[in-house]
């Protein structure tokens, strides 16, 4: 993955600014020799956020900018001038980040515990709060208690790391091994340009397109490298990707028409999805053999009863055409359902 832009986890470390302190002040007019107390409050200080932002697709920007300080509250002032709150830290992030604290506990063992996730554009989650500036000292004025002489420290602020993840927002998830096709199909149904060769990992980072159907409807569809038997254990390019069709309605499923055993491939790339994460097999699935240019209908109507059972399935062909609107009316049926 070395010089990809495409940065889908990165671990960052945040603190936010502590309150500035109350004031302890007494009013010093002329003629006036015992002013009262005028102790102005303290500021709050700022926070860190994280906004959703739509124009961003990836976390590369905060892979160069780990450490996120903000600055602390003003102190108060005299005559009850209240202290400037220190500015917010906003980070924009992509749409389906999710944020994980890392907490080290006592034993020795560190957790990281889900803070919250950010999904729609304009949408904010707070990692860390700012502290609340102190009150200054005219508060704590009393009938037994003229001058008094205390004022309210800020309150301080937190720290910790979080990592931060980005699981793409798709309807439609695109599953298979290497070179089955995914990235043509995607070029296909919509104006998304993947990079596309006849060798394994050509897709080395998630692609997304909109898919138009019937009557100016359209959805998304996700195209992440391919699986490989052992992905679960690391082999390939592993599990990095699948975090990604976690979000998505329904998972496409493809094997080539070249397959010595297409029910067998779909098994194992179920299998690998139900390492990963047994509620995968929760989503809907449909089936496509794919490179079915170097078929013909005779020879698809033999592959037909060796297809795996309980799952829609169709042929098709990228480079003819072949079925590619009967796919996609499926595959919108699938996502109303």
């Amino acid at each position: 993955m070395a010089g990809s832009n495409f940065v889908d986890y990165v671990k960052i470390f945040a603190r936010s600014g502590h309150g500035g302190a109350g004031s302890c002040h007494f009013r010093r007019e002329k003629f006036v020799a015992f002013g009262g107390p005028d102790g102005g409050d303290g500021g709050k200080g700022g926070s860190i956020v994280l906004q959703g932002d739509r124009q961003y697709w990836t976390l590369i920007h905060l892979k160069y900018q780990r450490h996120q300080f903000a600055e602390d509250g003003e102190c108060g002032h005299g005559a009850r001038s209240t202290g400037k709150d220190a500015r917010d830290i906003v980070i924009p992030v992509p749409l389906g980040t999710v944020a994980r604290r890392v907490v080290e506990h006592e034993d020795g063992t560190v957790t990281n515990e889900y803070v919250g996730e950010v999904t729609e554009d304009g949408e904010r989650l707070v990692l860390l709060r700012g502290g609340r500036g102190g009150l200054g000292n005219w508060h704590f004025k009393s009938a037994t208690n003229q001058a008094p002489r205390y004022a309210q420290p800020g309150e301080e602020g937190d720290e910790g790391a979080f990592i931060l993840e980005l699981k793409v927002l798709a309807d439609v998830g695109l599953v298979g091994f290497p070179n089955a096709g995914k990235s043509t199909l995607l070029s296909v149904v919509s104006a998304a340009k993947p990079k596309i060769a006849d060798y394994a990992f050509t897709t080395l980072e998630p692609n997304l397109g909109i898919v138009e159907v019937r009557d100016h409807k359209s959805f998304v569809m996700a195209d992440i490298p391919g699986i490989i038997e052992g992905a679960h254990e690391g082999r390939g390019l592993g599990t990095r990707f699948l975090r990604h069709i976690e979000r998505n309605s329904v998972l496409l499923f493809m094997v080539p028409a070249d397959s010595d055993d297409v029910a067998r491939d779909y098994g194992v790339l179920l299998g690998e999805l139900t390492q990963y994460n047994p509620e995968l097999l929760d989503k809907q699935r449909l089936l496509a053999v794919t490179k079915c240019d170097m078929l013909d209908e005779e020879l698809m109507n033999q592959m037909q009863p060796h297809l795996p059972e309980g799952i829609p399935a169709v042929f098709i062909s990228s480079v003819t055409g072949l079925n590619i609107t009967r796919l996609k009316d499926m595959l919108w049926e699938a996502l109303q359902k």
